[in-house]
C-alpha cells in the first residue's frame, strides 16, 4: 500500500548552512511521503488497464511497495494451500456492499470532490506512489466534503486504488474496515473515503514528517536518540492496542519502519492496514493465512508455516527496533557478505553485554544513554527470540520502553565508551567531517519534544561505569 512508504524531508536547524540547505529542500518536498521512483506511471486515476497487470496467479504475493525495492525485498513466500485459509482466498466479484462496513464517523467523499481538493490529481501534488497506488496532496473542508484552496481546511493524503485486479479492493476494503473502526492515538487517522463506480479513494491525516524509514535511512542528519525511542515507544503502544485492548483482536502483520508516519512531533503511528487480520478467536492459537509482508520483517515461524499469531507482530517490532537502535536497514545486499540481514548479523552482540555498542548507530557519536541502549538491546532479543512463545506481549514492550528516553547517562560521557570508539575508524572520520556538531544541532531544535526543560545530557567530566543494567 503506497502511502505508507512515505518519504518527506524536514529540517529544523537553522544555524547551519548544511541544515539550511535541507530545510530548503524540505519545503520543496513538504508532505513528500514517497521516493518518486515511478512518477511517469504514476497518472489520474483511470477506470480502465489492461487485466493482464493482475498479479492473482503468480506463486509469490506481493506485499506493498517499498520505497526502495533494491534494498528492501518486500515479497514473502506463499505456502501451500493447506495454509490459506478461506477469508484470503480471491472473491470472483467484489461484493462491495456485502464486504463494505462504513463507520458512521468517516467522511463519503464524491470522486469530483477529490479531484477538485488534488487540483486533478495534478503531478506536483504527488506524494508518491507504491503497490496500492498514488498518494496525492489535497486539501479539504474542516467538517465536510467539499474541497477548498490550499492552504485552508485541513490538509490530507488522498490515495488511490490502481486497477490491477481484486487484491487491491481487498486491501482497501481491509483499510477501511480496520481504521474505520479504530481509533487511537498512535493509529493513522482515516478521514474518509470514495466509492464510485470502480474508483476506490481513501482519505488519510496528513503525517508532515513521513515516515520513520526515512529519517533513519534519507536523511543527512542522524535521528537523535530520545527521538528514536520515543517513535519506538509510540509504535509499541499502537501494537499494544491492536493486540490488547480493540473490541477485536487485530493483527497487524506488515509492521516496518515505512509503514511508521511522523506528525510534527515526531509522535508515530501506524499505516497501511491493507495486509491486517483479525486475532485468532476462542481455543483456537493462530490464524491460517497465505504469507504476506515484507522479507526482513517477517516472523519466521509465519513464513515457514503461515501460522500468524499476534507474536509475529512482536518480531517485526524487534526488527525496527534493531534497526532504530544500529541505523542499519533489515536487509541491505550493498554490505558485507554476513551483514545484509539486520537480525542475523545482530544475534551474536544481543546477549553480550560487553559488546552492545556494536549494535548502536556510530553516527550518534556516543550520544546515547548506556543503560537506554543496554535495555533496548535486551528487549529486542526478546522481540527476536526464535520461540514464539519467549517473545513479550506489546502492553510489557511498552513499559519496558517508558522510561528509556529520559536516561541522561550519555556514553560520550563515558571514558570506557570513548576508549572504545577510538580503535572504530569511522568514528574519527566522522569527527573530521563534522558529523558531531550537525548532531548537536539537531538535538538542540528538537529539545521541546524531550523534556519540559530540553534534553540534558551528562557532564562532560562525569564517567559512567560501563555495566549491564540492574533488573
Amino acid at each position: 500500500m503506497g502511502f505508507a512508504t512515505a518519504n518527506m524531508n524536514l529540517g529544523d536547524s537553522r544555524s547551519n548552512n548544511k541544515v539550511k540547505k535541507d530545510e530548503e529542500l524540505d519545503a520543496v518536498q513538504a508532505g513528500c511521503w514517497m521516493k518518486l521512483r515511478f512518477l511517469g506511471s504514476c497518472m489520474s486515476p483511470r477506470p480502465k488497464v489492461d487485466s493482464s497487470v493482475s498479479g492473482s496467479s503468480t506463486q509469490l504475493e506481493e506485499s506493498k511497495s517499498s520505497n526502495d525495492t533494491s534494498r528492501e525485498q518486500t515479497v514473502a513466500p506463499v505456502m501451500s494451500s493447506s495454509s490459506t485459509s478461506d477469508a484470503e482466498s480471491t472473491p470472483s466479484t467484489p461484493k462491495v456492499t456485502e464486504e463494505l462496513k462504513i463507520a458512521s464517523q468517516l467522511r463519503k467523499f464524491s470522486f469530483n470532490e477529490l479531484k477538485t481538493a488534488t487540483r486533478s490529481f495534478r503531478s506536483d501534488n504527488l506524494l508518491g506512489e507504491g503497490g496500492f497506488g498514488c498518494v496525492y496532496k489535497g486539501w479539504v473542508s474542516e467538517n465536510g466534503s467539499a474541497s477548498v484552496k490550499p492552504g485552508s481546511g485541513i490538509t490530507v493524503a488522498v490515495k488511490t486504488l490502481n486497477h490491477d485486479g481484486l487484491q487491491g479492493h481487498k486491501e482497501w476494503l481491509a483499510e477501511v474496515n480496520y481504521l474505520g473502526d479504530l481509533l487511537h492515538p498512535n493509529l493513522v487517522k482515516l478521514i474518509g473515503y470514495c466509492i464510485e463506480g470502480d474508483q476506490r479513494l481513501l482519505v488519510y491525516e496528513f503525517m508532515p514528517r513521513g515516515s520513520l524509514e526515512n529519517h533513519l535511512f534519507r536523511r543527512s542528519l542522524p535521528l537523535p536518540w530520545s527521538i528514536r525511542l520515543k517513535i519506538a515507544l509510540g509504535a509499541a503502544k499502537g501494537l499494544a492496542f491492536l493486540h490488547e485492548e480493540a473490541e477485536r483482536p487485530v493483527i497487524y502483520r506488515d509492521f516496518k519502519s515505512s509503514n511508521i508516519l511522523l506528525d510534527t512531533e515526531y509522535n508515530s503511528k501506524l499505516s497501511d492496514f491493507g495486509l491486517a487480520k483479525d486475532g485468532p478467536e476462542g481455543d483456537k492459537t493462530h490464524v491460517s493465512t497465505r504469507v504476506m509482508g515484507t522479507y526482513g520483517y517477517a516472523a519466521p515461524e509465519y513464513v515457514m508455516t503461515g501460522h500468524l499469531t499476534s507474536k509475529s507482530d512482536v518480531y517485526s517490532f524487534g526488527v525496527v527496533l534493531l534497526e532504530m537502535l544500529s541505523g542499519r536497514r533489515s536487509m541491505d545486499k550493498t554490505r558485507p557478505n554476513g551483514e545484509h540481514n539486520l537480525v542475523e548479523w545482530a544475534r551474536p552482540y544481543l546477549r553480550d553485554r560487553r559488546r552492545f555498542y556494536r549494535l548502536i548507530d556510530p553516527r550518534l557519536e556516543g550520544r546515547f544513554s548506556i543503560r537506554g541502549a543496554q535495555k533496548a538491546i535486551q528487549l529486542a532479543a526478546r522481540c527476536l527470540s526464535r520461540d514464539a512463545k519467549g517473545r513479550p506481549l506489546m502492553s510489557e514492550v511498552v513499559e519496558i520502553l517508558k522510561p528509556l528516553p529520559d536516561l541522561k547517562d550519555m556514553a560520550c560521557s563515558s571514558s570506557y565508551f570513548l576508549a572504545l570508539q577510538a580503535e572504530r575508524p569511522s568514528s574519527n572520520l566522522a569527527i573530521r567531517n563534522g558529523a558531531k556538531e550537525e548532531v548537536a544541532l539537531l538535538e538542540r531544535s528538537h529539545s521541546v519534544l524531550n523534556t519540559p526543560n530540553g534534553p540534558q545530557l551528562a557532564s562532560p567530566r562525569q564517567n559512567f561505569i560501563l555495566q549491564s543494567p540492574k533488573h
